[in-house]
């Protein structure tokens, strides 16, 4: 028996060695020991490579607003382990997670023994969230993040009441293709059987991908730009104002036009599941939304924002948002990212629109070291900092903007401390 929370999350993470193993057997194995706790949940699938976080954020308030409780799995975590299984926004407490790890520990150590071999890190948290919304703590609806593309995902046992791909770009290209085509086709995989899709996708191709896979399905279509519209109708450094089918006035603190499309996802999401939300609520629900680390201020004077771009599609929708709202900005980057990612391609685009680069590394299993991103940028104006002091260098300057990217691992490793460290500079 496991006693304390640390020990628990300890267990957790020691499955890490197991990596990532695609396909759906193992978790069908526990889900069935378990009395099948995934069939009795009313879940949104949401999938994407960019905007799944904030999509169920939106999604998420908006149906909190009306009322009804919400269950939510997201990845990776920001502030605290457990807010990746959280209920209306209040992460499961850590007595929650240790009895659901000495719920899901048996089936693992049994599976370890058997020919599917044991189940990685994020199928025992997976099995632990199916479990824990199943069984332990009922909402009326449960948000469910896609781990890593979808077709085989250990989150796509689920049957959910609506489907959703919120965009798609090119990211762990290693597993799942090298093309937007291929990396739809396993985005695609979570479309089900006459369950609802709602979704954005800008490439052709790749949209043509998912149209198909929907036909196929029986899948009843919602197209942003097709089915449904957005129009911006003011942005500016407190975020943006735009309209809904021309009918409902929403605003949003959240920055960047990628966040008004999020947020039309969401929101027909919410007018798909439950058509009686009225248009109160549905605004409501949007201006209260916050996802941390997306485009968000840190301080004001030093300008600070941190922005969890993470792969070349997170980076140009960055890039816009800066031009759009900051455009007499110097702008100084400071970058770490995990090295599966397409750094030179990253960096590159960092290197067209940088003053100055400052590079630095993190603690976590895959991360980049600062000198091997130092050597990939062609940048006149850069520099390597192993550690966090060039948290020293955010001077109070009129005319630059820091801004912190390139993983949402390395914002959350550091949000606390910064925060923490801008703060009390404020105040002397």
């Amino acid at each position: 028996m496991i006693q304390t929370f640390e020990e628990a999350v300890s267990w957790i993470h020691g499955r890490l060695r197991l990596g990532i193993k695609p396909g759906l057997e193992r978790m069908e194995w526990m889900m069935e020991r378990l009395g099948n706790p995934h069939l009795k949940i009313n879940a949104v699938h949401i999938g994407g490579t960019n905007g799944k976080g904030s999509t169920l954020s939106f999604l998420r308030n908006i149906l909190e607003e009306g009322g009804y409780s919400v269950g939510t799995f997201t990845s990776p975590y920001f502030e605290v382990f457990n807010e990746r299984i959280s209920v209306n926004g209040k992460p499961a407490s850590e007595e929650d997670w240790t009895s659901l790890v000495n719920k899901i520990k048996p089936l693992a150590d049994e599976l370890e023994e058997h020919e599917l071999g044991g189940p990685t890190e994020f199928e025992v948290i997976t099995a632990m969230m199916f479990y824990y919304f199943g069984e332990v703590q009922q909402t009326d609806y449960v948000l469910i993040e896609v781990g890593l593309g979808g077709r085989f995902d250990s989150t796509n046992i689920v049957r959910p009441v609506c489907s959703c791909i919120t965009s798609i770009g090119l990211d762990h290209v290693n597993i799942l293709g090298h093309s937007y085509e291929e990396i739809a086709f396993e985005k695609a995989g979570i479309i089900k059987e006459g369950v609802p899709l709602v979704f954005n996708v800008r490439h052709s191709g790749a949209r043509e991908v998912i149209l198909t896979q929907a036909e196929k399905m029986n899948a009843p279509v919602y197209e942003l730009g097709e089915q449904f519209h957005v129009q911006i109708e003011k942005t500016d450094s407190e975020g943006e104002m735009f309209s809904y089918n021309s009918n409902i006035q929403l605003k949003t603190s959240m920055s960047g036009a990628h966040q008004v499309e999020n947020a039309s996802l969401a929101v027909t999401i919410a007018k798909l599941t439950e058509p009686k939300l009225n248009r109160n609520i549905i605004q409501t629900g949007i201006e209260k939304t916050f996802w941390p680390g997306r485009f968000e201020k840190i301080s004001e004077n030093p300008l600070v924002i941190m922005d969890g771009a993470h792969n070349p599609e997170g980076i140009d929708t960055m890039m816009q948002t800066i031009h759009e709202k900051y455009p007499e900005k110097h702008v100084h980057f400071i970058f770490a990212a995990v090295s599966d990612k397409d750094l030179t391609n990253m960096i590159s685009k960092l290197d067209q629109h940088a003053d100055r680069i400052t590079f630095t590394s993190f603690d976590f299993p895959r991360a980049a070291d600062a000198k091997s991103l130092y050597e990939l940028s062609n940048h006149k104006n850069k520099q390597a900092i192993e550690n966090t002091e060039w948290m020293t260098e955010l001077n109070q300057s009129d005319d630059t903007l820091y801004m912190i990217t390139g993983s949402l691992y390395f914002l959350s490793g550091i949000y606390k401390d910064l925060k923490h460290l801008l703060k009390a500079d404020h105040e002397h």
